[in-house]
């Protein structure tokens, strides 16, 4: 259960994802000022820092300078900038993510999952987690890289049993019979073909190459 600190001075904003993470399993605890977040932090104990830049009191720039010195906790900026130079400087900065102001809830959560991944601290344990991937089996959802990904029913089906079961090859038998539940066709070409639509759809956020072919056997995720 992830402890995320939210600063943000617009009460409505910082109100509405403060109660979005509370439903997906965070702790969260709320800053309306650079200062007051500054104070927050001091206390100790948080796993991910999710802050507005356009801050009262202390600074968005400032605040994150003083994270960075203080620890290497994962930053994910909230930003109405969408100019590249302004992103670019952010992570320089010191940020580890940013999302453009207005956002989805299920993006932030994906974008949490991934930091929190990196940083070792699971975002909670409804999702699955693969690399670049966050699933949420709940919402039948699919973030890669930190963008959300379209998929049929039958495509987050299999993507979602490759992901439970990292290190399985699975035959196109065992993936059929799961996903469709019915028995396999020998010349059946179906998992061929949703696996091909699976790459497609994910090669614009370059984790096509996750998905594996083992030849004369079937599929496994990338080790």
């Amino acid at each position: 259960m992830p402890n995320i600190l939210i600063v943000e001075d617009d009460p409505s904003i910082n109100g509405l994802i403060a109660e979005y993470l509370r439903q997906k399993g965070a702790v969260c605890t709320q800053a309306f000022s650079g200062t007051e977040g500054r104070l927050c932090f001091g206390a100790g104990g948080f796993d991910l820092v999710l802050m507005d830049l356009m801050l009262p009191g202390l600074p968005g720039e400032e605040l994150l300078a003083w994270l960075r010195q203080k620890s290497g906790v994962p930053v994910i900026v909230l930003t109405a900038r969408d100019e590249l130079g302004a992103k670019v400087a952010l992570l320089s900065g010191g940020a580890d993510d940013y999302l453009t102001k207005p956002f989805e809830l299920d993006e932030v959560w994906a974008r949490i999952g991934v930091q929190l991944r990196h940083a070792g601290t699971p975002p909670q344990s409804g999702l699955l987690v693969y690399r670049d991937w966050v699933i949420d089996p709940a919402a039948r959802t699919l973030t890669a890289a930190g963008s959300p990904v379209e998929l049929t029913a039958h495509e987050f089906d299999i993507l979602e049993l490759l992901a439970a079961h990292p290190a399985k090859v699975f035959t196109k038998q065992e993936i059929f019979e799961a996903v469709w539940r019915q028995d396999y066709f020998v010349e059946d070409k179906t998992i061929n073909v949703h696996i091909s639509n699976l790459r497609a759809k994910l090669r614009p956020t370059g984790t096509e190459s996750y998905i594996q072919t083992v030849w004369g056997i079937g599929f496994k995720l990338a080790p």
